[in-house]
C-alpha cells in the first residue's frame, strides 16, 4: 500500500502524544513528506521522511499526490487572496509548493492562494551562501520544538540548512546531529561554517570570531562572540564543547 504523504497546511506542531496538551517536539512544514504509522481518534502517528522523526499531528490537510516546483526563500511569505490582497496567513521558510499559474509578480499554489514571486526559488535551488539562510532567523524568538518564523530552536536552524538544500537526510535533535556529523576536535581555532556542539545545544560559526544560534537564555536567535559563548555555557550550564564539525552539503 502506498504510504507517502505531503502536508498541505501552512505549518503545524508535531506532538509527543495525540493531544494538544502534550509537549511539542517539532513542526511540519507545507509540502513536507511523511509516512502514516497509525490513525486514532482524529490523530495521525507519523514519521517524517527527511529526518525520520516520529510524532503526532491532526488527521487533516495532506495529500498523496504532490510534485512541488518551488520553495519559499524568506523567513515568512505573505499569502494573498484571489484579489491579490494580503491575508493574515504566511508560509514559512523552506515550504515546498506547486505553482499552478503565474502573473508578473505573483504565483498561485492553491486555488485563490498566491505568493509573491520574489519570495520563491525553484525546487532544485541550492543556496551555497548559507549565511543568507542563517541570518533570516536573526531575532526570531526561541521556542523549543519550533522551526519557523513563529519560533525556532537551536537544532532546527542547522537542520533547515540541509532541508532547504535538498539533502536526503539530516537529524532533528542535537543529540542525533552530534552522532551524525563528522568529528573534528583537533582544530584550535574556528572558521566560517564550523558547527559547535554541546550536550543539548548547537551553534554555527559565521566567521572566526562570531557564531549564530537560537539561545535559550536570551530567548531569541542572535550573533555572539565564540569564546564568550563557550566560556558562558561552561560557567552557567557546566557544559563543555562535545564536538566541532562543519557544514557540508
Amino acid at each position: 500500500m502506498k504510504n507517502n504523504f505531503f502536508f498541505k497546511n501552512n505549518l503545524t506542531n508535531i506532538y509527543e502524544r495525540s493531544t494538544h496538551e502534550s509537549p511539542v517536539s517539532s513542526q511540519i512544514l507545507y509540502g513536507e513528506k511523511f509516512k502514516i504509522l497509525s490513525k486514532d481518534k482524529g490523530w495521525l502517528k507519523i514519521k517524517t521522511s527527511f529526518d525520520r522523526y516520529i510524532g503526532f499531528i491532526k488527521d487533516e490537510d495532506y495529500t498523496d499526490e504532490y510534485k512541488p516546483t518551488h520553495k519559499i526563500f524568506n523567513l515568512r511569505a505573505n499569502i494573498f487572496n484571489k484579489q491579490k490582497n494580503k491575508t493574515k496567513y504566511f508560509l514559512p521558510f523552506a515550504s515546498k509548493i506547486l505553482i499552478i499559474q503565474e502573473t508578473k509578480k505573483f504565483a498561485e499554489y492553491e486555488k485563490n492562494k498566491w505568493i509573491e514571486k520574489k519570495n520563491i526559488k525553484k525546487i532544485d535551488h541550492i543556496e551555497k551562501n548559507y549565511l543568507k539562510i542563517l541570518k533570516l532567523f536573526l531575532r526570531t524568538k526561541y521556542v523549543w520544538g519550533g522551526k519557523t518564523y513563529k519560533g525556532i530552536d537551536c537544532s532546527a536552524i542547522l537542520q533547515l540548512l540541509y532541508y532547504y538544500n535538498n539533502c536526503k537526510f539530516y537529524p532533528r535533535d542535537t543529540k542525533e546531529q552530534i552522532k551524525y556529523s563528522r568529528k573534528n576536535t583537533k582544530r584550535k581555532s574556528f572558521k566560517k561554517g564550523d558547527i559547535i556542539f554541546w550536550k543539548g545545544h548547537v551553534a554555527i560559526c559565521i566567521n572566526s570570531k562570531k557564531l549564530i544560534h537560537a539561545y535559550g537564555p536570551e530567548k531569541k536567535v542572535l550573533i555572539m562572540p565564540i569564546k564568550k559563548t563557550i566560556d558562558g555555557i561552561e560557567r552557567t550550564a557546566k557544559l563543555i564543547v562535545k564536538k566541532i564539525s562543519s557544514i557540508k552539503y
